[in-house]
């Protein structure tokens, strides 16, 4: 099986120095940020600079080393469970969470029902509620259209899956399109007629106690980050340390 992490740098055929600090250090800083919340400069001494551990945080960002290490966690926690390595079924939702200033406006949007300036993230889960993949887009992003990209992406990490569920906001031609172009059928969990306030829906309540997961890792609760592939990190990295403490 191919390493999580990525092979130093010297160890490449390429020159360059000995990594200076543990990557067990550098990862349990990482960490640090995500589950405190804090900026990456109020890191404690204990830990490398600051400067180091965010290097090394964009580094595996961009070499996919968190989906790799969620991944591996999720695959060994089906077992576990009695079920299969590769899903067969998925639950679809949305959540928006405020944007700091750090977030650069292209990347923020007016979402109508919350009437505030946000970001939105989009994720699929399976029926044990872990992660299969992530997308955040602006907030003014319909969740009908964001599904495209979302399950294109989901369609192609796992190509067993064939059936999605998802609430009202995914309705109209996603139907159409993720039956012909992707083979998925979509069914649409409505909310009981008459109903008013909260009330549990079969299969979504899945995917929103993942949020409620994540949202325990304060970094996640607000979108700080200027480049929308570390957002989606930092997300995934609060899924593999959720992961962890399940094992």
């Amino acid at each position: 099986m191919q390493p999580p992490l990525t092979r130093p740098g010297n160890s490449t055929g390429w020159g360059g120095r000995p990594e200076k600090y543990c990557r067990r250090v550098a990862l349990d800083a990482i960490l640090y940020v995500v589950r405190g919340g804090i900026a990456w400069r109020q890191l404690p001494v204990e830990f490398p600079p600051a400067s180091t551990v965010y290097g090394i945080f964009v580094r595996w960002v961009r070499a996919g080393v968190w989906q790799h290490i969620h991944d591996m966690l999720r695959d060994r926690l089906r077992v576990r469970a009695g079920r299969d390595r590769c899903p067969t079924a998925a639950i679809v939702d949305s959540q928006t969470v405020p944007a700091a200033d750090t977030v650069p406006g292209s990347r923020r949007g007016w979402d109508g029902g919350k009437r505030t300036n946000r970001v939105k993230r989009h994720i699929a889960v399976d029926v044990n509620g872990l992660l299969l993949t992530v997308v955040v887009t602006a907030a003014s992003i319909q969740d009908r259209d964001a599904a495209h990209r979302l399950l294109a992406g989901l369609k192609g990490d796992f190509s067993t899956i064939r059936l999605i569920w998802g609430d009202g906001g995914y309705p109209g031609r996603l139907l159409g399109w993720a039956k012909s172009v992707l083979a998925l059928q979509v069914e649409i969990i409505r909310r009981i007629p008459g109903a008013s306030g909260f009330h549990v829906r079969p299969r979504v309540w899945v995917v929103e106690r993942t949020f409620a997961w994540i949202n325990k890792y304060r970094r996640c609760v607000r979108a700080y980050e200027t480049r929308p592939d570390h957002p989606e990190g930092q997300f995934v990295s609060a899924c593999r340390a959720r992961g962890k403490h399940h094992k």
